[in-house]
């Protein structure tokens, strides 16, 4: 792949709804046979929307949050999978811009712009808390590294070209990440997700071995939150964008079965269960947390204003 389309936003929009509505087709038979999406998330590669929040100065779209929440709710309304797995892409992609050093940043958006998906290995079992990582950088030498650990809930990891690793750097080391080639020597990436939803999100286990790392795949973790910032909220809000995906198409398949396969009830005195009062009003309701999350985000703001995300 030599380059990925620069997509403007109603581009972006446009190309996710297209995407959602041919990835909904056989949503449900990839989720029952736990079929993972590995076609379907090389054509969302290609498309140009994992590229989306690229800098414009590294050549990228540079798009704003409410433009990217959208394509994940439209992608969440097809196949809730698939807007699921590049989630970590997003957020990692949002680390490198805010703890990159400018020639890190060339290397790895470059990656981004032509058509390369980051997964993610955060997440560790087994130990105190969700932020207690074991995960270790030990040197190595002057400017490398080895790093050794086992993470869990890896999230896009199976089918990423890298893998950004949170680990120490050193023992009991402040926190970084180390940029790791899917395939290089000493990573192990472990398909042995089994949930109950959300099936092919292939979000196994990521085992590191002695994996050799440059200084200048590793970057500065801790530093991200030792002031104001939005890098939190920036990843929640792209939760809540799946969630509101996977209501609306939640919705719209109950709608569809009333209309479409429903007997009225008898007492109903209505010849389609769609037109029977206790169905439309509970329906009506249940509809109204799904618009509320919809708009919890504002309209796309004029190009010229359009906040990067922080």
């Amino acid at each position: 792949m030599t380059g990925v389309p620069v997509l403007a936003s109603a581009e972006a929009v446009a190309v996710a709804a297209e995407l959602a509505a041919g990835f909904a087709q056989d949503a449900a038979e990839r989720d029952a046979r736990r079929i993972l999406p590995l076609a379907e998330v090389d054509r969302l590669s290609e498309s140009g929307l994992l590229a989306i929040t690229v800098p414009a100065r590294h050549g990228g779209a540079d798009l704003p949050v409410e433009t990217v929440a959208e394509v994940f709710r439209l992608l969440s309304v097809g196949d809730p999978n698939i807007g699921q797995i590049p989630h970590s892409h997003f957020v990692y992609v949002n680390q490198l811009r805010l703890q990159g050093t400018d020639a890190q940043q060339k290397l790895l958006f470059g990656e981004v712009l032509a058509g390369h998906r980051f997964g993610n290995a955060q997440s560790e079992a087994n130990t105190r808390h969700v932020r207690d990582i074991r995960t270790t950088l030990t040197e190595d030498g002057p400017g490398h590294w080895r790093l050794d650990g086992r993470k869990f809930y890896a999230t896009g990891a199976l089918l990423a070209h890298r893998i950004p690793v949170l680990a120490h750097l050193g023992p009991d080391g402040p926190l970084h990440v180390a940029w790791v080639d899917r395939h290089a020597a000493g990573v192990e990436v472990v398909d042995d997700w089994n949930g109950l939803g959300q099936r092919t999100t292939a979000s196994g286990s990521v085992v590191l071995r002695d994996v050799a790392v440059p200084d200048d795949l590793v970057t500065p973790y801790a530093l991200t939150f030792e002031g104001p910032q939005t890098y939190g909220a920036f990843a929640q809000v792209l939760h809540a964008a799946i969630d509101a995906g996977i209501a609306r198409a939640a919705l719209t398949d109950a709608a569809s079965f009333v209309r479409e396969k429903s007997r009225p009830y008898p007492d109903a005195n209505v010849e389609r269960a769609a037109d029977d009062p206790s169905w439309c009003g509970p329906s009506g309701r249940s509809s109204w947390p799904y618009a509320g999350r919809r708009h919890c985000w504002p309209r796309p703001p004029a190009p010229s204003t359009a906040p990067t995300p922080t």
